[in-house]
């Protein structure tokens, strides 16, 4: 059996991923414990049905709708929260989200059919283990459960490509495109000058500047001279 791949990524996701593969056995006998949910009885039962039958895991609750998944994890505390991404009330997005921000000690595997990569970009940006597809086999559904459990970032290597594509072009839109004179004014604005100074050093009307500090916060996504220096520093526009 060959060894699964491992994919190395960067800005915001400095965990590594692995692509699903074989899924090794405990090195213990102590069962996995796991939420399931899902709004779909059926496949959901269906996918409880698989992981309970490996005798590796243990569905300790299920639930139908992301209020209901949420209250399970705090109360159980499973190893693995396998939850549907688009579940009513709250989604599977947000339940991650929080589980991360409360430290609780559950990994969320989000499964969905809807598989664009920005969609499992952001889920795994929010902290997920893991993302599947709906198609998946329920071996390869158990396999990404214990993997998860064991501490690795799961994607099939069907999503693994498209992530790859994803964090590439995010990479290449997070440095934004200065004109020479909105480099020029934002070099300004970090050494502390204000508008009236900037216009004077470069021979432009105050509302001339106004403008190009605009579209400056626009490319930034800031709304104030101390955000603009702060993210041109973080995006190494300015030392």
């Amino acid at each position: 059996m060959s060894a699964p791949s491992e994919l190395t990524v960067h800005d915001g996701l400095q965990d590594q991923v692995r692509t699903m593969g074989e899924a090794a056995m405990p090195q213990d006998s102590k069962k996995v414990r796991v939420v399931v949910a899902d709004d779909h009885p059926l496949y959901r039962e269906g996918v409880v049905r698989a992981l309970s039958s490996s005798g590796q895991i243990d569905v300790v609750a299920e639930a139908e709708d992301g209020r209901s998944a949420l209250s399970e994890i705090e109360h159980h505390k499973p190893d693995v929260a396998l939850l549907d991404y688009k579940l009513p009330g709250l989604d599977g997005l947000a339940i991650t989200h929080a589980v991360v921000r409360d430290g609780l000690p559950t990994r969320v595997l989000l499964i969905s059919a809807f598989t664009e990569s920005g969609i499992v970009y952001k889920a795994l940006e929010t902290g997920a283990a893991g993302f599947i597809a709906k198609e998946a086999r329920q071996l390869q559904i158990r396999d990404a459960v214990l993997a998860a459990a064991r501490g690795e970032n799961v994607l099939p290597p069907e999503l693994a490509s498209g992530l790859v594509s994803e964090i590439r072009l995010r990479a290449s839109n997070d440095a934004p495109v200065l004109t020479k004179r909105e480099s020029e004014i934002l070099r300004l604005i970090a050494s502390g000058k204000s508008l009236p100074e900037i216009a004077g050093e470069l021979y432009l009307g105050v509302t001339t500047v106004k403008t190009h500090v605009q579209h400056l916060y626009e490319k930034l996504g800031v709304s104030d001279r101390a955000a603009a220096v702060a993210e041109a520093m973080r995006r190494g526009l300015i030392e």
